[in-house]
């Protein structure tokens, strides 16, 4: 078992990515009905850069160092009591639960619940990739949305974490899928598997046309993008205006009682079974993982600013060797 300290990115204070740092912190102890991990590879995602930048602090609290990182592969180090179903040297994932973070360090311990075994087909870094936006997407699409078969599906911010699974997973389930996003990434969003690729820069923030379906990754003016639902259509965003949060919030609310183009807010809840879907569905090659950039976990500072400055293809990963 593990002791003593261990290397862990953590936010001094709020502001620039400068103000991430990787220091040595006391190793996690299990609880019961925990695992220990010994982490292989974690992501920087969305949420984080507005946590780095204060804008959660309500929810983060002001005190520092605070820890960063929310999701994880990796090998198990240790069970707790309680704690049947993984053994010492299993490839496991997982996202912490509960807007927990701490997942970018050496070793993170994490309820049984909210991990599963990794898919085998790709690497450690490679699966990392898929988690976070993978489960955001997959909740989205099959139960929030009930995307179905010959439905049409637009993605606003598609060649992010979240956008670039949610093409790929709205293709295996047999949508029309049309993608947003910028002139450098046109191409790629296409090799994903839209059929549409709508380029915000040169043809305006949005496509024209009805959509049965449509995922809002952005967050920002949700009330242009719910006018293009279709009459029974259904939006779920995944992402909120931090700038002007609290109107964000009230229009999201009040489309639930006034009109029939409901918008969803979500986050994407981790639990055993979807991360086993998941792992099945990166195995059957129906999605594949999107990694932008692999760094170092001392270089988390530049991948806060690569993913700040947009125009990524996937995510930002951070690979992590314990000492």
């Amino acid at each position: 078992m593990p002791t003593g300290t261990m290397r862990a990115a953590v936010l001094t204070a709020f502001g620039s990515p400068e103000m991430l740092k990787v220091i040595d912190v006391p190793h996690p102890t299990v609880s019961d009905g925990e695992v220990l991990v010994r982490v292989a590879a974690t992501t920087v995602n969305g949420g984080e850069l507005f946590t780095r930048e204060g804008r959660t602090s309500l929810i983060t609290g002001k005190k520092f160092p605070q820890r960063m990182g929310i999701d994880f592969t990796g090998e198990v180090a240790q069970v707790g009591t309680g704690v049947d179903t993984y053994a010492v040297g299993d490839r496991v994932w997982g996202v912490l639960p509960d807007d927990t973070l701490g997942a970018a360090a050496e070793y993170v311990a994490a309820p049984a619940r909210a991990i599963a075994h990794a898919p085998e087909s790709v690497s450690s870094t490679e699966a990392v990739s898929m988690l976070t936006g993978g489960l955001t997407a997959l909740i989205a699409l099959r139960e929030k949305a009930e995307l179905a078969t010959g439905e049409s599906l637009l993605v606003r911010g598609a060649n992010g974490g979240v956008g670039s699974v949610a093409v790929q997973i709205g293709r295996h389930l047999g949508a029309q899928v049309t993608g947003v996003t910028g002139p450098r990434t046109r191409e790629f969003v296409a090799e994903l598997g839209a059929e549409h690729v709508h380029d915000y820069s040169r043809d305006g923030s949005l496509p024209d046309g009805r959509f049965d379906v449509i995922v809002d990754t952005v967050g920002r003016d949700l009330h242009r993008s719910r006018r293009l639902l279709a009459r029974r259509g259904r939006m779920i965003a995944v992402a909120l205006d931090f700038t002007h949060l609290f109107r964000s919030i009230g229009y999201v609310a009040l489309s639930t009682v006034h009109g029939p183009r409901r918008i969803r807010f979500f986050r994407g809840k981790p639990s055993a079974a979807n991360l086993r879907l998941l792992a099945e569905l990166v195995d059957a090659g129906a999605v594949r993982p999107v990694v932008d950039t692999v760094r170092s976990l001392e270089d988390i500072a530049d991948a806060h600013r690569a993913l700040a400055a947009g125009g990524v293809r996937g995510k930002q990963v951070l690979a992590v060797s314990a000492r």
